[in-house]
């Protein structure tokens, strides 16, 4: 029988307990992963808004339209919170340091926020509209979460052109899709046009990364957003057909953007096209 010194094995637990305390420096979480984590955050608050103040009084007959109209804007408002926190958190991680964990906290969390949250929002939509059917809604609810998933795994395993997003970003998606929504269209076109930005996002048409001017850009139409989702959920004069104009727009933006990155790829085919006969003829 092997006999342990007691004292040695208290040392060796204190050792043991020491090397625990000594979080390696790959596991501690930088300033770019708090804004991270506020994005997760700010995900599963629209899902829970969403809930409380639209589904569950849909459900138990406790309608309220200012109640709903209020969940409704503020788990909008907390979806544009998100995208500032995804903006902002891969400036901070490009200026100062980023764990190791980064990458990945930035991928389940965009998929909490760009990706659960609007597909719950569909999914509620489909159940407290008059002229939604509930079945195909959670259907659409399925496929946009599925898009964002398939995005995110893409973006981590596939290399991009340097500058550019391939397929619609997450953020703009999310934000697409709610906005559709909020437009309060018959159902068959509020469905197709969820689908059409569920394949954008998945598609390999190239979008623009938010940075320089273009970050500014987005930063000043998310705040501009929120004001007029404010003015709709306070019942502001007009409130309802400036958040109406702010959701055709950002509709047009998403179905403009294709347009002219495929125009500039076709000029791009024919311009090589145009050098390669003037290399051949010369």
């Amino acid at each position: 029988m092997t006999v342990i010194d007691p004292d040695t094995q208290a040392a060796a637990w204190v050792a043991e307990a020491e090397e625990d305390d000594e979080m390696p420096l790959s596991t501690r979480l930088s300033i770019a992963d708090t804004l991270t984590l506020g994005n997760a955050t700010c995900g599963f608050m629209a899902v829970y808004f969403t809930t409380t103040g639209v589904l569950i009084p849909h459900l138990t007959g406790s309608e309220d339209g200012g109640m709903a109209r209020h969940s409704a804007a503020t788990a909008v408002m907390l979806m544009l919170l998100a995208s500032v926190f995804d903006l902002f958190d891969g400036l901070v991680a490009r200026k100062l340091r980023s764990s190791a964990m980064g990458a990945e906290l930035d991928n389940l969390s965009d998929l909490i926020s760009f990706g659960l949250a609007p597909a719950y929002f569909v999914a509620t939509w489909g159940m407290v509209a008059n002229d939604a059917n509930q079945h195909v809604s959670v259907v659409a609810a399925v496929v946009v979460l599925l898009a964002v998933v398939l995005r995110l795994a893409r973006f981590s395993c596939v290399p991009m052109r340097d500058g550019m997003f391939q397929g619609m970003p997450g953020p703009f998606g999310a934000l697409t899709v709610v906005s559709i929504v909020l437009l309060e269209l018959p159902f068959v076109p509020t469905l197709l046009a969820i689908m059409g930005v569920a394949w954008l996002m998945v598609s390999r048409v190239e979008y623009p990364k938010p940075r320089g001017r273009l970050a500014v850009a987005m930063l000043a139409w998310i705040m501009a957003s929120m004001g007029l989702l404010a003015a709709w959920a306070f019942d502001a004069p007009g409130g309802e057909l400036l958040m109406q104009t702010g959701c055709a727009l950002q509709v047009v933006l998403g179905a403009v953007i294709p347009l002219f990155a495929t125009a500039r790829r076709v000029h791009t085919f024919r311009d090589n096209r145009r050098e390669a006969r003037t290399a051949a003829q010369g």
